[in-house]
């Protein structure tokens, strides 16, 4: 078992991949990049390919030659593992005018486009989001939790109900009403983050 869990993150961290790409890319042959690295030509090729998992100082080695900085070789080691816990107690929140928008996941600046942030919408009766009205490069998913809302998504509305769920693309203008007498809540996930980045 510990065998295959080694394999997994050698693979998973790439660093065959991207020497083989930076080298590629700089024009240099397997043996300018073994002889200036102090390695051989076969070593260099099997550490390309994913065959063998390159010790510490030759790793040190061909970044020098190849000039590639430590952290593009560790960018996915730096990632997995991540867990972040917000207690419910120490939520940030946004208030725009009488909405309040509550963080349940914290964006992480490091997946960049592939980022995501969650939040629960609190909308008075009679209130609506503002924000989105403008649309944004990404998607959105929504889910009501409390309340009766209207989704206004370019020219169409559509009606939903405790329990409904909705998803889109959130590149055209869209915003969401509470059409209700009470309050609406709301759980909204948002790929990239916009608001609490």
């Amino acid at each position: 078992m510990n065998g295959s869990s080694e394999f997994d993150v050698k693979k998973s961290l790439r660093f065959g991949e991207k020497i083989r790409e930076v080298r590629e890319r700089k024009g240099l042959t397997l043996k300018a990049v073994a002889s200036q690295a102090g390695v051989s030509e076969s070593l260099v090729s099997q550490i390309e390919r994913g065959r063998v998992s390159p010790a510490i100082d030759t790793l040190l080695s061909l970044a020098q030659v190849l000039d590639i900085r430590l952290e593009y070789l560790f960018e996915e080691y730096n990632r997995q593992g991540r867990v972040s816990v917000i207690r419910s107690g120490e939520r940030r929140s946004i208030h725009e005018d009488r909405v309040v928008y509550e963080e349940l996941a914290c964006p992480d600046e490091q997946d960049g486009g592939h980022s995501i942030e969650s939040y629960i919408i609190s909308i008075p009766a009679g209130g609506a989001t503002r924000r989105g009205h403008y649309g944004h490069p990404g998607k959105e998913m929504g889910y009501i939790l409390e309340g009766q809302a209207r989704l206004r998504y370019e020219d169409r509305d559509f009606e939903l109900g405790q329990g409904d769920s909705v998803s889109f693309s959130a590149g055209a203008p869209h915003t969401i009403e509470n059409t209700g007498t009470g309050p609406l809540k709301a759980l909204w996930v948002v790929s990239p983050a916009q608001r609490f980045v």
